[in-house]
């Protein structure tokens, strides 16, 4: 599939509301950048760690079933408090229902990868460079938009080409959910500067989601579970306890689901010399 192509899908699967978010987003981060001459430096990076999801099989415990994270990012280093930061990460996220206090007894289980492209604002707390041997350590805080792609799957099913809500049926008029949405990813960190060019720290971040289909459960049953065949793969997904009826609650509309990247950075500082300016002694 050729990037133009590619771009195109991508975008037909987001909502009108998303796809409008998305671009104004970043017709101001290339605003600001074309106006800030006087860049210092940037930073290029990549970070390891975990990642979870919050939703209906997993209402509210943080770091229930973590998973392998990791990721890059590039970041324009304004000044010694702004920045604006792009980064790619790859995760992986699970719930089962028997360890929620949403309907345990309902059966569910999934995993799924999660691939995120986030566009962040960045905010020091402290005068901060990577070199300096004064401003070398900040609390920071940031927040922004992103688009990220997930596929859940149960015991090697792709759960959304078996449409378990009766989407593939059009069961109350459900259609098969998109794979792709935007999410606003926003988290807090600390930063520390080990050298001249050598940067660490640690983060936490969530990113609030507009879909409900990360765990593939959202609305209610519509198949009759007792007459679910054992050996029907497909429909035990759907009700693996074959205690429902068409209608009964599945899932919780109201709440979207969300998911969460954290771990240790590592940043290596390039310098721009947009524009020659007295530099602080302490800044090597």
């Amino acid at each position: 599939m050729n990037p133009v192509s590619f771009q195109s899908v991508c975008l037909q699967k987001l909502s009108r509301d998303q796809y409008w978010l998305l671009r104004i987003f970043i017709f101001s981060l290339l605003f600001t950048l074309a106006n800030r001459s006087f860049t210092q430096s940037f930073d290029v990076g990549l970070y390891g760690g975990d990642s979870y999801y919050l939703g209906d099989l997993n209402p509210g415990k943080h770091f229930q079933y973590p998973q392998l994270a990791y990721g890059l990012f590039l970041k324009y280093n304004f000044d010694s408090r702004w920045s604006v930061k792009l980064s790619g990460s790859r995760g992986k996220v699970k719930g089962n229902s028997a360890s929620s206090t949403f309907l345990p007894d309902n059966k569910l289980k999934f995993e799924s990868p999660i691939t995120d492209i986030s566009g962040v604002c960045e905010f020091n707390f402290f005068d901060y460079f990577v070199g300096s041997d004064r401003d070398y350590i900040t609390p920071y805080i940031y927040a922004g938009i992103g688009m990220f792609w997930f596929n859940p799957t149960a015991d090697g099913q792709n759960l959304r080409s078996l449409g378990t809500e009766g989407q593939n049926r059009g069961f109350q008029g459900r259609k098969p959910y998109s794979t792709v949405s935007v999410s606003i990813p926003f988290g807090v960190g600390v930063k520390y500067s080990l050298s001249r060019r050598i940067g660490i720290g640690i983060f936490w971040e969530m990113h609030k989601t507009f879909t409900d289909y990360i765990d593939d459960v959202s609305t209610t049953y519509y198949l009759n579970g007792p007459a679910i065949s054992p050996n029907d793969n497909a429909s035990l997904l759907s009700d693996p306890s074959k205690n429902h009826q068409p209608g009964m609650q599945r899932g919780n509309t109201s709440n979207k689901d969300w998911y969460s990247f954290s771990g240790v950075t590592f940043t290596y500082k390039f310098t721009i010399h947009a524009k020659r300016r007295c530099r602080d002694i302490h800044h090597k």
